[in-house]
């Protein structure tokens, strides 16, 4: 069965239609979706970071607010951008969180996207080129994976700082505490081509593709999302891990289920929906296109997407400025009216 899951950025601005006009809008009705979503049978709860921006920032304090509040939908990020991140602080958050959520936390990260601020990173006091296992000459691309490997590393329970013999009888290196069971096989890299997914299979790491993909061979995006995919798929085969991969794709997904959805989206399904290319920076890209229509209509179309049908997990963006409970309601008819017929067209290929 395909979990669904939603995807939210955490817009906030005030202006017409909009019923997120602040930081504290943001965050308190991020944690109030997660609870109406699990309630609607929704899967997961992810959410994405951005820096210097109106959208949802430092994501533990929502995600161990989240987990408070729920029992079973996973939550997570979509993604956190490492180059900002201090690899051992947030192997500290990260565990605490998955421990406050019982286990349930699935943690997306990457080396980060085009962003509001110029090397923004820098002012958290990550700069290429510096810090402990720094090479000269790395980009931020670079650092972004070292400072992964870091974290990862930390999650998995390595020694690292020297114990003080006056205050625990020796001088043997210490771990970062608290450790959290199984978080380590619960870390994804979004990767936004067929060679990082590649790269992510061999790290071990689960695979989160997105609507964007940083190159374009010509095919249709869910083509070259689906050989992505695979190629994913073959290198986890290759190395040989021990532990299950698992593989999320992100959709635009808004179902006309009631006036009020029809208001907002209702010109928007008139129109072609179809994948855009442009340049993103300095690179040909693919961006996927929006699904918008009945869920008759969109239960079709999934089920012939073969991105979707390829991947284990759908995280439906949401536009959360619209508020909590027109999400929840267009989330809930995804649960019921969409996600069977996607099971179904996927059911032959998993026989």
């Amino acid at each position: 069965m395909t979990r669904l899951g939603f995807l939210s950025f955490g817009n906030w601005m005030p202006g017409h239609g909009s019923a997120v006009r602040s930081g504290a809008d943001a965050l308190l009705q991020g944690v109030e979706l997660a609870v109406a979503a699990e309630e609607a049978g929704v899967d997961g709860a992810f959410y994405r970071v951005h820096h210097f921006a109106k959208n949802h920032s430092s994501p533990w304090p929502l995600l161990a607010a989240a987990a408070a509040r729920t029992s079973r939908i996973e939550l997570g990020t979509g993604v956190t951008d490492m180059r900002y991140e201090n690899p051992l602080a947030m192997a500290e958050n990260a565990a605490a969180t998955d421990l406050i959520s019982g286990g349930r936390l699935q943690l997306g990260i990457s080396r980060g996207s085009p962003e509001t601020s110029v090397a923004g990173y820098e002012h958290f006091g990550h700069v290429p080129g510096t810090g402990l296992g720094a090479i000269e000459g790395e980009s931020d691309a670079d650092m972004a994976r070292r400072h992964t490997a870091r974290f990862r590393s930390a999650i998995a329970g390595e020694l690292i700082a020297p114990g003080n013999p006056q205050m625990v009888g020796s001088d043997r290196p210490l771990p970062i505490t608290p450790q959290a069971p199984g978080l380590a096989e619960r870390i994804w890299w979004g990767a936004g081509t067929r060679a990082t997914a590649v790269w992510t299979a061999e790290q071990g790491m689960n695979l989160m593709s997105s609507t964007l993909l940083t190159e374009d061979t010509g095919v249709p995006f869910d083509e070259l999302q689906a050989e992505q995919i695979a190629l994913f798929h073959e290198a986890w085969r290759a190395a040989d891990w021990a532990h299950a991969p698992r593989v999320s794709v992100s959709r635009s997904i808004l179902p006309i289920i009631d006036d009020e959805t029809a208001h907002w989206f209702g010109l928007h399904a008139q129109a072609e929906q179809r994948d855009k290319v442009g340049m993103l920076d300095g690179s040909r890209s693919r961006f996927g296109r929006s699904y918008i229509g009945t869920p008759e209509q969109i239960a079709a179309e999934l089920a012939r997407d073969s991105a979707v049908q390829a991947a284990d997990t759908l995280l439906v963006t949401v536009p959360n400025q619209l508020g909590v409970d027109i999400n929840a309601r267009m989330l809930g008819a995804l649960v019921r009216d969409v996600m069977p017929v996607v099971d179904a067209a996927r059911a032959p290929s998993l026989a």
